[in-house]
């Protein structure tokens, strides 16, 4: 199954560094006949039409500011749920489960009027900000800290810490695998978004890559090297991510993992 799922992304790579005369010549081969460097000098240095580069650090900044943003969020509110007391606390964390079942499309609408309310449409705060309290996310953080026992808290109270202390004292250094997770799939989640950036973005300089690469496409439809170049440029930091996490989207796996002693 590997092997199958793997074929597509290495014709991919491989058809990036052949020329357009050999592809439309050559008929169906793997390897190049002839490797060259030209797609990517004409998407990454003399383009101006198609700032792939620009596009690139866009959603750099975006997925690593959201990323960050949602880290913040999750984590806190993980905690509530999991370890404060208050009124209302489980019918509320039922309701927000329960919002699980609708699409994401379904919020298309509403969520495009907030924003442009705000002023954020062509901005990045249109990408950094909603997504940021992911319910999945929430529900994953929490069930990991519910196995952390309470005993630590107690004795912390008992020598007078403050429920921020707590947290920042005991329990983030805990759920640091899961938040390594979360932090994988936030930025994934942002970097690969296609949709949501083709309606708020219209200004070229300001688009993530994907939504770019939609344009590449209509350009340079009938030059596939080039698109296949552009589309390999897109996905070298979430390889590269996973490359380096995968141990900790491993771990993630078991929810009860993380606490020992």
């Amino acid at each position: 199954m590997a092997v199958i799922w793997i074929i597509p992304l290495a014709y991919g790579v491989l058809t990036s560094f052949k020329s357009e005369m050999e592809l439309m010549t050559a008929g169906f081969k793997i390897l190049p006949i002839e490797w060259v460097m030209t797609n990517y000098t004409e998407l990454l240095v003399n383009n101006t039409s198609t700032p792939l580069v620009k596009w690139f650090f866009n959603s750099l900044f975006i997925a690593v500011s959201h990323t960050l943003l949602v880290l913040v969020v999750v984590s806190l509110s993980s905690f509530a749920y999991s370890r404060l007391n208050f009124k209302g606390k489980n019918l509320l964390f039922s309701f927000l489960l329960a919002t699980m079942m609708f699409p994401s499309v379904v919020n298309l609408i509403p969520l495009y009027k907030i924003v442009d309310l705000f002023g954020w449409v062509n901005t990045p705060l249109a990408m950094i900000v909603p997504g940021a309290a992911g319910v999945f996310n929430i529900f994953l953080v929490k069930q990991f800290m519910d196995n952390i026992p309470k005993d630590f808290d107690e004795a912390a109270q008992i020598d007078g810490a403050s429920e921020f202390t707590i947290f920042f004292k005991i329990i983030l250094p805990l759920i640091k695998p899961v938040l390594l997770v979360v932090a994988l799939f936030a930025f994934t989640g942002s970097w690969n978004d296609f949709l949501w950036p083709s309606i708020v973005f219209n200004d070229i300089e300001k688009m993530p890559i994907t939504s770019g690469l939609q344009l590449l496409q209509g350009m340079y439809q009938a030059q596939p090297t080039l698109l296949m170049a552009g589309a390999l440029v897109a996905i070298i930091p979430t390889f590269i991510l996973y490359l380096f996490a995968q141990k900790y989207f491993l771990q993630s796996m078991s929810l009860s993992a993380g606490v020992k002693g």
